[in-house]
């Protein structure tokens, strides 16, 4: 009798589990958003590997990479003589590090590499695409968008650029922060400065977010967190050869060859490499994200000044007032994707493997502009297209850039909204 309970109630369990089961497949197939993505990361696979299978690779930076990465393994730590056939290492110690790392597993071979590509390109897109699930901006449809860019593929199957490393670090530290896990997600954004500056870029809106989510001494200890990355990552440099690494690793001051450049092709070189045109840019890149910083992120705060008063003073720092709160998962991500956009515009130069810096973001951006869907879809095709069309021209760089502004007027005119969830929400705490 006992036996034949014991097989009623594990029968039972047995039905409620698959009860449970079959409920949450329904759920999952339910979401048009997941099954799309979850159909993309397939389909995408299957496109990378005939890319890598069919399409011949084309030698740009990878035998520099390896030349750098030789001559630290062979002990060489002054930045000075790290150096390969395209000149002097200019990128921080992670990249070294995880080129070093490709190098002992692939032997420098290119193909092998090509894989370990193909797969850092589906991680990323999978990061990507649940960031876009985790929001309700883009439609369902619409994510067929982030696998649509003949030149992104490129960027990580057929150039193996560390921007790709640098990009899915990024988006990996975003993700963290939309589950509330700030200090892992600045550890990991530092990381990603670690394999190139370009990074940077979504610093300041970043520093704002955590000044809305954390309290200060959570903030603080977020940045100990991300400083302490660098600073023992960087230490076999630092302790050697310390100006050499800061100097080159962290230059801010480069001059990139007008040539390349995909944007302001249509200025004159003179004009170009000039102090003055760099310092102008820099001007409108530090006006863009204070107007924008007081009239949209910290719009429902009373403006940007106002809320940094609030919260550097005395009395928030020791009470807390009313912070921490949680904010919303769009507000977060619109607010970094703006960021670096504005950084984008206000650069001197793009580079065809920059596209990678911003390509993801373009969805995002251009639904929440108030803009119809048609004109939303030419825009990132015109924008594409700019970006495939080499060498670039003065006719392809001027479409590029009024793009760029078009879609900085729409953002303008986009909605402000609360960006801060219920305050049922906000007695979550953040890790």
């Amino acid at each position: 009798m006992a036996v034949k309970n014991s097989t009623s109630a594990h029968a039972k369990c047995s039905r409620k589990k698959a009860a449970a089961s079959s409920s949450l497949i329904h759920k999952f197939m339910k979401n048009p958003k997941t099954t799309m993505a979850l159909a993309l990361l397939i389909i995408d696979s299957l496109l990378v590997s005939f890319i890598i299978a069919y399409v011949p690779y084309t030698k740009i930076d990878w035998d520099a990479y390896m030349s750098q990465v030789s001559g630290f393994l062979g002990g060489e730590r002054d930045y000075k003589n790290l150096k390969g056939d395209t000149g002097p290492l200019v990128y921080p110690a992670g990249f070294l590090y995880v080129y070093s790392a490709i190098q002992y597993v692939t032997g420098g071979q290119v193909f092998p590499a090509q894989i370990l590509f193909g797969i850092l390109y589906i991680i990323n897109l999978g990061i990507v695409l649940l960031i876009y699930v985790k929001t309700d901006v883009l439609p369902w449809w619409a994510l067929i968008l982030l696998c649509l860019s003949k030149r992104v593929h490129s960027i990580f199957v057929l150039r193996l650029f560390n921007d790709c490393f640098a990009m899915t670090l990024l988006h990996a530290a975003m993700g963290s922060i939309l589950f509330g896990w700030w200090h892992l997600g600045l550890i990991i954004f530092s990381a990603a400065v670690l394999i190139k500056m370009n990074v940077l870029l979504y610093a300041p809106s970043l520093f704002i977010l955590m000044l809305k989510a954390m309290s200060i001494s959570g903030v603080i200890s977020a940045l100990a967190g991300a400083a302490l990355v660098q600073i023992v990552l960087g230490l076999p440099f630092l302790l050697s050869f310390p100006i050499e690494y800061i100097s080159r690793a962290f230059n801010l001051g480069r001059v990139f060859i007008h040539f390349w450049s995909v944007n302001f092709k249509f200025v004159p070189e003179p004009i170009f490499v000039s102090k003055e045109f760099a310092v102008s840019l820099l001007i409108a890149h530090l006006v863009l994200l204070v107007v924008f910083a007081h009239y949209k992120w910290c719009k429902h705060e009373g403006g940007l000044f106002k809320f940094l008063r609030s919260r550097i003073s005395f009395c928030s720092i020791t009470s807390g007032s009313a912070w921490p709160k949680t904010l919303k998962k769009e507000h977060i991500v619109t607010t970094m994707f703006v960021g670096n956009f504005i950084g984008i515009i206000c650069a001197r130069s793009l580079h065809y493997q920059f596209y990678s810096w911003y390509f993801y973001s373009l969805p995002h951006l251009l639904w929440i502009t108030p803009f119809p869907t048609l004109l939303r879809v030419l825009i990132f095709v015109g924008i594409e297209l700019c970006w495939n069309i080499f060498p670039s021209n003065l006719y392809s760089s001027l479409l590029l850039l009024c793009l760029h502004l078009l879609i900085l007027c729409g953002l303008w005119y986009s909605m402000a909204e609360n960006p801060y969830e219920s305050n049922k929400s906000d007695s979550r705490k953040v890790k």
